[in-house]
């Protein structure tokens, strides 16, 4: 299991996602609700990353 990563523009917020690999697998938490974590497959979560990339979700819909 690796470290918990941030992003580096988020320089000392508390406020933001973390990310690592654990056991093949990804998980997702927010550092102000560390107790809350999302699971995910290598897979999903490279495509889900590429569809951010591209800006699909820059303006969501309500």
């Amino acid at each position: 299991m690796t470290d918990w990563q941030k992003s580096s523009m988020s320089g000392n917020s508390n406020q933001c996602v973390e990310v690592r690999t654990a056991g093949g697998r990804i998980e997702i938490r927010e550092s102000d609700t560390p107790e809350s974590v999302v699971t995910t497959t290598r897979e999903s979560f490279g495509r889900w990353l590429a569809r951010v990339k591209r800006g699909e979700f820059d303006h969501p819909t309500p």
